[in-house]
């Protein structure tokens, strides 16, 4: 497959004065947001792929780099969350009075890092508004918007040295969607109903070179599995959506170069774990032909974020060293590069 062309690309002018860490689209890709070093979120109206000029409006909030921000779903509003090397999360809502005014206010600040929030993370709509959050003081915090308009925050150790990246799992198990659950009635006239349980479930990944499973039980969030492959850093993690997928994948990228592949067949099952190798593409990336030979299983440079496609099928992978490559998995269960592109 070719590599993608820059020449469909459309620059957009954020006005940013220093170096932009995040760009975020909305669910219905109709606001960019973007965080930057100058200290500053910047929310864009986008029209036809293109941001409009002027639209560009300014949060200001925080006192230092703004590394991510995180649109909530919809149903909440317009809620969009930011971190930053400040310690500080703040959860923003766009307020709407009269006809043609709208702007962004502060509905919630949490201060309870003591240290950089690395990463942010909204659970499914499906469980609530529910943020995890990952900060260099080595705690994971979980902000939970409650019926009574408050908010409410578990925070607990999560990794030694510090937490780099948080994802959420999908709010039901693969294959409950197509499999009925046991002792449901049928209702004459209507299809069989199945029950189907929401699970509070994410992915953290750490400085100790760990990731590991968090689950929701009995009121309090307990450590359920850590899971062992890279040998530095573990720069992100993504959790896969699970739309049609019969089993979980976890994405991992780290500081060793590599990317890990997790699989679990069944909820009982254990994690499995499978290297990206980069070297095996050459022949699939025209690209790869005119980079130096990288060891099996190693990318030129540290591997810095992973991103899953909606349908949690192709893994997007950014490295150092300014590409992006897209990887599938085939009939034969054997991760293929499928495209690579150059910053």
């Amino acid at each position: 497959m070719p590599s993608a062309s820059t020449a469909d690309a459309i620059p957009i002018e954020t006005s940013h004065e220093d170096m932009i860490h995040d760009a975020q689209l909305d669910y219905y890709g109709k606001r960019l947001a973007t965080c930057s070093s100058d200290r500053t979120v910047r929310v864009f109206d986008v029209v036809d792929g293109e941001t409009q000029r002027g639209s560009g409006q300014i949060l200001k909030g925080h006192t230092a780099p703004v590394w991510q921000v995180a649109w909530a779903h919809p149903k909440y509003g317009h809620i969009l969350a930011s971190c930053s090397y400040d310690g500080k999360v703040i959860i923003w809502k766009e307020q709407t009075g009269q006809p043609g005014a709208t702007g962004w206010s502060k509905i919630k600040e949490h201060t309870f890092h003591a240290a950089s929030v690395n990463s942010i993370s909204w659970a499914p709509h499906e469980l609530g508004a529910i943020l995890a959050c990952a900060s260099s003081d080595g705690k994971i915090s979980v902000l939970t918007f409650k019926n009574d308009g408050q908010w409410g925050v578990d925070i607990f150790i999560g990794h030694a040295i510090g937490c780099n990246a948080v994802s959420w799992a999908p709010a039901v198990q693969p294959g409950s969607l197509i499999a009925p659950q046991p002792n449901t009635e049928a209702v004459p006239g209507q299809p069989p109903s199945t029950s189907v349980q929401s699970v509070k479930r994410f992915a953290s990944a750490g400085c100790d070179n760990l990731v590991k499973i968090w689950g929701y039980r009995d009121d309090t969030w307990v450590e359920e599995e850590a899971l062992e492959g890279h040998t530095d850093w573990v720069r992100d993690v993504a959790w896969a959506p699970n739309i049609g997928l019969p089993r979980s994948y976890i994405a991992t990228a780290s500081q060793d170069k590599t990317v890990l592949i997790w699989t679990k067949d069944t909820p009982t099952a254990p994690w499995v774990k499978t290297a990206l190798d980069p070297s095996a593409s050459a022949s699939i990336s025209p690209a790869a032909g005119t980079a130096n030979p990288t060891q099996t299983g190693k990318f030129p440079d540290v591997v810095w974020r992973v991103s899953w496609s909606l349908a949690g099928n192709i893994l997007a992978v950014s490295c150092g060293d300014g590409k992006v490559t897209l990887w599938k998995e085939n009939l034969k269960g054997v991760w293929e590069c499928v495209s690579d592109m150059t910053s």
